[in-house]
């Protein structure tokens, strides 16, 4: 199977005002989205920022320079259509919370997780009254039904946009609520990532860094970051 590749036509990429939105033109054309359908986006900041990826190919259109672009086409062609599955996916990571998993040992290792991850799931359960309760290992704990169900809830009442930005904000780092803590502006994107190594960085002071794992990081950190900045796009 061949690479989808397009050739640059246009001269000039606008956003513009369209019925239900903001979309871009290309020369006076409306764009669509891979599934063909309209590129409608909530904001006009979003569509300013695809008109300026599109602006910004040269011959070869090339995806992957596009983030906005590709975050706004999987709202419309793929999370619109299973909201529902989506955001049950997603509500499924309240339940296996990376912040409520703590080591047995060492102790200096569930000091740490203690230290940084206790605050947050306090605010968890200050500001959506949806405590989770952090064990000891790596053997599943079932969480109040009662959190898991307000958590849950959250969800539905987000655009298929923010919601596509939410499946990046939780399932990079593992963690329902860090995913919160980042749409809620709880801390900077950078901050909140590393809190989901802490075990990682644990590790690296024992054993030294790994280029490659770092090199992955650092991939997974863009993507939180553009997830982040999609989400404040969205509203």
């Amino acid at each position: 199977m061949t690479d989808w590749t397009m050739k640059r036509f246009w001269k000039v990429a606008e956003a513009v005002e369209v019925e239900g939105g903001f979309s871009v033109h290309l020369d006076g054309r409306s764009i669509k989205t891979p599934g063909k359908s309209a590129l409608v986006v909530p904001t006009q900041v979003m569509a300013e920022r695809m008109a300026l990826e599109w602006d910004a190919q040269e011959k070869v259109v090339n995806p992957n320079t596009m983030p906005v672009t590709k975050s706004a086409n999987s709202a419309v062609d793929k999370v619109t259509a299973q909201f529902d599955a989506v955001a049950d996916m997603l509500g499924e990571y309240a339940g296996t919370d990376l912040l409520c998993y703590r080591a047995d040992r060492p102790v200096a290792l569930s000091a740490r997780q203690a230290e940084h991850w206790d605050p947050l799931l306090s605010w968890c359960a200050q500001r959506f009254a949806a405590p989770l309760t952090p064990v000891s290992g790596v053997m599943f704990a079932a969480q109040p039904e009662s959190s898991l169900v307000t958590l849950r809830a959250l969800l539905d009442d987000m655009s298929a946009f923010e919601l596509t930005a939410m499946h990046d904000l939780i399932t990079l780092p593992g963690s329902f609520v860090i995913g919160l803590a980042a749409m809620h502006e709880y801390a900077r994107p950078e901050e909140l990532w590393e809190l989901s190594r802490l075990d990682e960085r644990y590790q690296q002071e024992q054993w030294g860094l790994d280029d490659d794992a770092e090199e992955m990081a650092r991939i997974k950190l863009e993507a939180f970051k553009h997830a982040h900045d999609f989400y404040k796009m969205s509203k």
